[in-house]
């Protein structure tokens, strides 16, 4: 299977009605950047009606309100537009095993699956920036100091934001590990390491590249 590139890619953020589709949870925003050669050059936001009233806690948490969704299309119409929006790219989000389980779950219900991997970028961020306070996405914006709004907690801006974590941490390894040109795999692989051995892996790879 030939090895892909990571600086292109479909970096996406949810927002939903609760934690788990297992419990009856449905999308009800999706927000994604398209990064092509380690430049963001399309963007996907689109509201979606779960098919029920959200509650108090998400319309404030969110800032997406109940009437905002019923004018908003159907999860399953928002998701086939973004099945054709991610085509066969590599997919990314921050705490990206929320993301995959509530993708997984729409898709499944419109019988769609996509053919890229799914990385975290939370996982890698705390593998480069192990000095970082914390490493939720808002702490390592201002760590960081990446372009944000100010807006959090609505799937584009989020998206938009791990977006340019995910490039700030690409030129990281290039800067500090000699990594010119690393491979998603290779990503994969370095958030399976422990912190203590990933001087050493990135060191090893870094005259493979």
């Amino acid at each position: 299977m030939p090895q892909s590139a990571a600086n292109t890619l479909v970096v996406l953020d949810f927002e939903t009605t609760g934690l788990s589709p297992n419990q009856g949870d449905r999308a009800i925003e999706i927000g994604a950047v398209l990064i092509e050669d380690g430049v963001i050059t399309q963007r996907f936001s689109e509201l979606m009606n779960p098919g029920f009233r959200i509650s108090r806690f998400i319309e404030d948490y969110t800032g997406i309100s109940n009437q905002m969704l019923s004018d908003a299309p159907p999860c399953d119409e928002v998701m086939a537009r973004f099945a054709r929006f991610i085509a066969n790219h590599n997919l990314v989000a921050h705490n990206a095993a929320f993301d995959q389980r509530f993708l997984d779950a729409e898709f499944a219900k419109i019988r769609h699956r996509y053919l890229g991997q799914f990385g975290c970028s939370l996982l890698v961020a705390r593998r480069l920036y192990q000095a970082a306070p914390n490493h939720q996405l808002g702490t390592l914006v201002r760590y960081k100091q990446l372009p944000t709004d100010g807006t959090f907690h609505r799937a584009l801006a989020d998206a938009e934001m791990t977006g340019h974590l995910w490039l700030a941490m690409l030129a990281d390894l290039k800067q500090d590990f000699g990594l010119c040109s690393p491979t998603f795999e290779l990503l994969q692989k370095l958030t399976k390491k422990s912190k203590a051995d990933v001087p050493r892996f990135l060191s090893q790879h870094a005259v493979k590249v």
